[in-house]
């Protein structure tokens, strides 16, 4: 199971600017606020559990506006965290598991992930990794974003990690052509549809980088990340 995830800084680009890009989100205002994040060097997305109040960017739409909002990574049901593990939901365990919040997906931006140690992403370049959504309203009565990362058999590089269970695991990194799917609120989350996004996915997911792992030392340089917007 994938536990961290992160969004580094994206190289510059022209005379010395950042450039934050993200395919799936179309406004400026937008990809700013997931520039902010950025940022953040080495930002690195924490399980959220009960108590801890951690929020990572997310694209989803709301009422067919694209948007970039914070997201609790471990999903809530029946207005509270699930009590069971929740911050993963496997592919084919989308339609038993999972079938309500499979219907309201969102996309996780990210330039690498890591499993049991190991770290894997594209030199840097952003990918989007597919979840899974509950919104549930906050004392205030305001909306709070909940999510899953949705995960798959590990290919390519990532089928060489094994989790304690044996089996190898990786996000289901989706192509920049599914992402307006796998957003779309009127596309129906149903068995053909895991189908398509994991066929999709195989390319990518075979085509991913295993990293060396950062010293200690980079680590510990970095300012603490709570991407509470």
């Amino acid at each position: 199971m994938c536990g961290t995830y992160g969004f580094d800084e994206v190289r510059a680009s022209g005379a010395g600017q950042r450039r934050v890009s993200f395919v799936a989100v179309d406004e400026a205002a937008h990809s700013e606020r997931l520039g902010q994040w950025a940022a953040a060097l080495g930002g690195t997305a924490q399980i959220t559990r009960r108590k801890a109040r951690n929020l990572n960017p997310l694209v989803h739409e709301v009422a067919g506006e694209r948007r970039v909002d914070p997201g609790w990574w471990w999903l809530w049901l029946n207005g509270a965290p699930a009590p069971f593990s929740a911050f993963n939901s496997r592919d084919d365990a989308l339609m038993r598991s999972w079938r309500v919040p499979f219907q309201r997906r969102a996309i996780l931006p990210a330039t690498w992930y890591r499993e049991q140690g190991a770290r894997f992403g594209y030199a840097g370049e952003p990918f989007g990794i597919a979840a899974i959504t509950s919104t549930v309203p906050q004392r205030d009565g305001s909306p709070l974003v909940t999510y899953s990362m949705v995960t798959r058999a590990g290919v390519g590089a990532a089928a060489s990690v094994l989790s304690s269970r044996g089996e190898a695991r990786m996000p289901l990194i989706l192509p920049e052509e599914m992402h307006d799917e796998w957003l779309a609120a009127d596309r129906p989350g149903d068995q053909e549809f895991v189908a398509c996004a994991v066929a999709s996915s195989e390319e990518l997911c075979r085509a991913i980088v295993r990293a060396e792992p950062e010293p200690e030392t980079a680590r510990q340089d970095r300012a603490p990340v709570l991407f509470d917007f």
